[in-house]
């Protein structure tokens, strides 16, 4: 028996409470994780049927042009998912389904590790059956899966890290504490909101039973890895100025985000995870801090509060909490089958509950998923009563942003295409393309060489770091340019096609424009056009 300092907890609190262990004998399939497996099966196959039938996401044409920079850090997020974009596109190519087939399995991981966290807090077959389905029918977490970005990594190493605590506590040993520290490090250089992830968990462990941890070699060593895997980024912030904070005090300072007051941000988390899924993670919450059994795990529930009240009072986006969830899922799954077990009478819930989540989760995954045809989301979204809401103040559209930023790329890039080729090729080896976006930018790198077009530029987020190349400014093909800010750089400008794609965002709806003559050299008048929001 390791001594309580090693252990993190009083001898007689840890060996009260450890979950049942399965027989060695036991078959894989008669195992409660069975069940998880089951699940996370049918979001891989969920995901892979319906990824490819819109186009490619504004971001992800972005991320695909800087895994082709890589670097140790980008202006407007950590560096990990564009190095593991290079790595995939490396073995399966570009496509759509290749592009998604990882947040595809980092789904189906997501729910498996929720079923380990459930087995870790005791519970058996219904409740990994239970928070899994939670999980999966999630309309926030089944949609962040649904394409390429961050978030669809961040739960993996944030529930992968509570993981570990869990391990911690019913092993009576922090020396699992090192993997967290090695999913922590990983998440803050997969995206920058880990910091505050971990700021919560360390209050968490200083809230509870598990304070003593702080006394522990293991957590300073598991705190030393972290601060060795971030060290990366945190070099490349300080050697470009930290830019990501400029990025982030230019985008608080603009209001581009849209700020929830309390309450309407805790009905947004009820709604993004669909409401009946909040018998399973508010029951969590209240399992974590009242019940006898789930006390000794309070670490998690102050985790998430302490989260939640970070990003109430900074004013982020709702979904930021996404990935915290599946620890409360779990729980509250545990909660429910301690309470169906000791109640006869609750039974039928076992019944009732998964088969609640099911039918309204089946019901919110077209809000989320491109299951629909295109002109078929709205109407179906009105249907159900949902209004199309935004996180973003000036992004507007006929369909909702993660769905509208997947519309009008090819027919920009072919619209481009036909004004740049139309020039004297004397013309072309001199005309860049100077794009007011890295949506579009990004577009052009990605569907530009079928057409011959060269890559584009933009000062726009990372883009400004690969700057104007050696274009000089006498010749440009402006995207996302007013003709009023086009005038006031140009000598002359020519108005160039309109686009106008019906189900693209309002913002993409505009005339190409042609600038004769850059009033000043491209060079010189590049730090005046950078733009980070």
């Amino acid at each position: 028996m390791h001594s309580p300092v090693e252990s993190g907890l009083p001898a007689s609190r840890s060996s009260s409470a450890a979950p049942a262990v399965s027989s060695r004998t036991e078959s894989f399939w008669s195992q409660p994780l069975a069940v998880a497996y089951g699940v996370a099966a049918v979001a891989i196959v969920l995901q892979m049927a319906t990824n490819g039938r819109y186009g490619y996401f504004r971001d992800e044409l972005y991320f695909i042009a800087t895994s082709h920079h890589l670097a140790f850090g980008y202006v407007d997020f950590a560096p990990l998912a564009a190095w593991i974009l290079r790595a995939s596109q490396a073995v399966f190519g570009d496509s759509l389904h290749a592009l998604r087939l990882l947040p595809a399995l980092a789904y189906g991981g997501e729910i498996v590790l929720t079923g380990m966290i459930a087995r870790e807090l005791g519970g058996r077959r219904f409740a990994v059956l239970l928070a899994s389905l939670g999980v999966l029918l999630a309309p926030v977490i089944a949609g962040n899966a649904n394409r390429y970005s961050m978030n669809c990594f961040e739960p993996l190493f944030w529930m992968g890290a509570i993981y570990f605590v869990l391990l911690a506590i019913n092993q009576e040993h922090p020396k699992w504490l090192i993997w967290s520290g090695v999913l922590i490090g990983l998440g803050l250089e997969n995206k920058h909101s880990t910091a505050f992830f971990l700021i919560a968990l360390l209050v968490g462990l200083a809230a509870s039973y598990q304070r003593i941890f702080f006394r522990s070699r293991w957590l300073w060593v598991a705190a030393a890895i972290i601060a060795v895997l971030a060290l990366p980024n945190l070099i490349w912030q300080v050697q470009h100025g930290f830019p990501t904070w400029v990025d982030l005090t230019n985008v608080k300072r603009t209001h581009k985000n849209i700020e929830l007051p309390p309450l309407p941000f805790i009905r947004e988390q009820i709604m993004m995870l669909h409401p009946v899924n909040a018998l399973i993670w508010i029951a969590g919450l209240g399992f974590l801090f009242l019940h006898p059994r789930g006390k000794r795990y309070r670490v998690l529930g102050v985790t998430y509060l302490v989260f939640l009240a970070i990003l109430m009072v900074l004013h982020g986006k709702d979904y930021y909490l996404a990935p915290i969830y599946p620890m409360l899922f779990a729980a509250g799954s545990v909660f429910w089958e301690t309470l169906t077990n000791s109640r006869q009478g609750l039974r039928w819930m076992r019944v009732a509950l998964p088969a609640a989540v099911t039918i309204l989760g089946v019901l919110a995954l077209p809000l989320v998923l491109p299951i629909l045809p295109v002109d078929k989301v709205v109407p179906y979204s009105e249907a159900l009563g949902i209004k199309n809401t935004r996180t973003e103040t000036h992004h507007s559209g006929p369909l909702p942003q993660h769905f509208g930023d997947e519309f009008g790329w090819p027919e920009m890039v072919a619209a481009v295409a036909s004004v740049y080729n139309a020039m004297p090729a004397d013309d072309r080896a001199k005309t860049a393309i100077l794009a007011g976006n890295y949506g579009e930018a990004g577009a052009i790198d990605f569907f530009g060489a079928r057409y011959g077009l060269p890559k584009s530029i933009s000062a726009h987020q990372n883009y400004y770091f690969w700057g104007p190349r050696n274009y000089t400014g006498e010749s440009l093909i402006l995207l996302q340019w007013s003709l009023r800010g086009a005038r006031e750089w140009c000598r002359d400008v020519q108005i160039g096609p309109r686009l106008d794609p019906y189900w693209a965002m309002e913002e993409e709806h505009y005339n190409i424009l042609i600038c004769h003559g850059f009033k000043e050299p491209l060079s010189e008048a590049w730090p005046e056009l950078k733009h980070w929001n």
